[in-house]
């Protein structure tokens, strides 16, 4: 089959597996939405493919207010690739054209603006500004529709250089004023969230999603000041400090799944809720919070890609949609994987930030690699630059410059490539390993590692992350 003709099968099967993947937009009603979409299929004639929400709004397509196609998933090759293009993208989503212009993301790209501008439009039918401006539309949607907070203060917080901007890109975006859209949010009970009780979040992933794997290393990486885990399996809550561009933060993710039980074929979310020092931060942290939890991965494309090998076909099968976690600071994960655990323990409480007051166990925000600058050689480097970790770092740069800090091991920097740079496709020296499985390495990785017992996996074990 055709693209086309693969995209609108899609379509008409309201297939959740492509959510994120493309927007399908209809010429005669103006409106955008997901594949999976519940509306009547509409007429194959009539119907318009993007690869992002911001190609459909920038094209005059405004969201569907029944599927909201805003809220679906990330595309899944924006992790995979380490091109531009997909560098560009993980940056956007991590707010920096927010905060420093498409200048800014250009020269942390080494391009110029115009080459950024060029690329971006011409693979994704959209720039930089105008994939900013729908992400920072998102981010309005969230606020207006789950939080009291005045519509002006949400304007700035959601990143608009003014109201009237922010009047202009939510009437755009979904055909409504900000007050209307609020008057339009789903009805789930009960008032809405002030930011002393946090914003309540539902974290969309698409596929089955293995959250207990999820809990279970994040239970066992736990920090303590920074983060803990609590709760009886299957019911956990995480929550963690978060250090970001404006202010600190705390967050709680629920394990609890509200779709167990249905479709796995159907996207589903992780419960979560988000305090922060600075609203501004809001989508920088639930990008962050998605890369930890892996919540934009194509899980069907892995697992098919895996099971093709009887060696790891037992594994997929009894752990199907296996995330490959990474890391909510990426420079905070890094420290922590060179030094130790132990170590990280003293740091915390000799160079953390102390929170205002402590929430429960929760007492300090990681030190930034400033503070410790002095201590550990990785961190002097982060401080100056020598070794770049953020959301669009060049991942074979960074491991070359990881490896010549001394203290830095291969295996651990090929861990820091897997889970601070969040690269599906790495793996560490020492452990077992095949072509066969690129590009999701990393899962495979994790499969092996969490390999039920009773089920053989594949020889020498692989090394303990």
């Amino acid at each position: 089959m055709s693209d086309q003709d693969t995209r609108y099968e899609a379509v008409r099967s309201r297939d959740a597996r492509f959510d994120g993947v493309f927007f399908f937009a209809v010429a005669t009603t103006g409106i955008y939405c997901r594949p999976s979409c519940p509306a009547v299929t509409p007429k194959r004639r009539n119907v318009r493919y993007y690869p992002t929400a911001a190609a459909a709004q920038s094209n005059g397509f405004r969201a569907c207010r029944r599927c909201r196609p805003d809220a679906v998933p990330g595309s899944a090759d924006w992790n995979v690739r380490a091109d531009v293009v997909g560098r560009a993208m993980r940056m956007i989503g991590d707010g920096v054209v927010d905060r420093e212009g498409v200048g800014g993301l250009a020269a942390r790209l080494g391009y110029s603006a115009r080459q950024v501008q060029r690329q971006l439009t011409a693979e994704l039918g959209a720039g930089p500004v105008a994939l900013a401006r729908a992400q920072r539309a998102h981010t309005a949607r969230v606020l207006l529709q789950t939080t009291d907070l005045p519509v002006t203060e949400i304007a700035f917080a959601a990143g608009f250089a003014s109201v009237r901007q922010f009047n202009d890109t939510i009437r755009g975006a979904y055909d409504l004023t900000p007050t209307g859209l609020r008057a339009a949010a789903p009805k789930r009970g009960g008032s809405r969230a002030t930011p002393a009780a946090g914003i309540p979040l539902r974290l969309a992933y698409r596929g089955p999603y293995q959250a207990a794997a999820v809990f279970d290393l994040l239970a066992e990486e736990a920090l303590p000041g920074v983060e803990d885990v609590s709760g009886e399996r299957g019911a956990r809550t995480y929550r963690r400090t978060l250090r970001l561009p404006y202010a600190s933060g705390i967050v709680a993710v629920e394990e609890r799944d509200p779709r167990r039980g249905g479709d796995p074929h159907r996207c589903g979310w992780l419960d979560a809720r988000l305090h922060l020092g600075d609203l501004r931060d809001l989508t920088t942290a639930v990008q962050r919070l998605r890369r930890l939890f892996d919540l934009d991965a194509d899980p069907y494309a892995v697992d098919e890609r895996l099971a093709a090998d009887p060696r790891l076909a037992p594994l997929v099968l009894a752990r199907p949609g296996l995330r490959s976690p990474g890391a909510a600071d990426p420079e905070e994960f890094a420290v922590r994987a060179v030094v130790g655990s132990a170590a990280a323990r003293r740091l915390v409480v000799e160079f953390g930030t102390p929170l205002p007051a402590p929430c429960g166990t929760l007492t300090h925000v990681f030190p930034a690699p400033e503070a410790l600058a002095g201590r550990v050689p990785l961190a002097a480097a982060l401080a100056d630059g020598a070794v770049c970790l953020d959301a669009g770092a060049d991942r074979e740069d960074a491991e070359r410059h990881l490896r010549a800090v001394p203290g830095v091991s291969a295996p651990v920097a090929a861990l820091i490539r897997m889970r601070a740079l969040g690269d599906p496709d790495v793996t560490v020296p020492g452990a077992v390993s095949s072509d066969g499985w690129r590009p999701w390495r990393s899962y495979a990785l994790r499969h092996l590692r969490c390999a039920p017992r009773g089920v053989a996996v594949p020889e020498p074990p692989l090394l303990s992350a």
